[in-house]
């Protein structure tokens, strides 16, 4: 089935506040949004919109979405439904979701791996932490992934905006939040990053 992947309308922060704030589970705004939830205010455009969810928690979403058109990322075939009641395996972590087949993609479902109270990183199981640390709330009461995952996250792609994130967060996160994302960087890419070296001399201008 041939699908307009560019025909986006993404909502709001607090539009997908409103969409789940029902919904029995926890969840997060994720992506770029995340970013700026955590700033405070919008630093860029945003192409699209991110609600991250726990993987053993995607049937108790797919239920509260109900009505809505869901389609899987499965990799490489492309887009294909969500059909009800299907658990989706670990190769499989985004859904792309419209109110209609006529409507434009509105948001993408992501889905994080757990075991029980810790969350871990996909692409590397040793990097983990409780689920109670994943996120924060706005003012508004909108929750957000925690900017340092965030920045894990995004450090593989290195997109313009990528960088740009990492321009605008990285001085403002705190010494623990800094130290975190550090390890986990360099557990990740032992052969070298830019974030790496970046944050080590900043870490080692605040010890001076």
């Amino acid at each position: 089935m041939e699908h307009d992947l560019a025909n986006w309308k993404p909502i709001l922060p607090a539009e997908a506040q409103e969409i789940m704030e029902e919904a029995t589970v926890l969840w997060w705004v994720a992506g770029g949004w995340a970013i700026d939830l955590f700033v405070g205010r919008q630093t860029r455009a945003h192409g699209d919109l991110d609600i991250l969810v726990l993987r053993r928690d995607q049937l108790v979403v797919q239920h509260h979405l109900y009505g809505w058109e869901l389609y899987a990322a499965d990799p490489p075939g492309g887009l294909r439904p969500w059909q009800p009641g299907e658990s989706l395996a670990r190769g499989i972590h985004d859904i792309w979701c419209r109110r209609g087949p006529a409507e434009p993609w509105a948001f993408q479902l992501m889905l994080a791996e757990d075991d029980g109270e810790e969350w871990f990183f996909r692409r590397n199981r040793r990097i983990r932490g409780r689920i109670s640390t994943l996120g924060s709330r706005n003012r508004e009461g909108i929750p957000f992934v925690a900017p340092e995952v965030q920045l894990l996250y995004k450090a593989k792609g290195l997109t313009e905006q990528d960088r740009a994130d990492f321009a605008i967060v990285a001085p403002l996160l705190g010494d623990r939040a800094k130290a975190w994302l550090l390890s986990a960087l360099m557990q990740t890419y032992p052969e070298g990053h830019e974030w790496i070296e970046k944050l080590s001399a900043r870490q080692g201008g605040a010890q001076r």
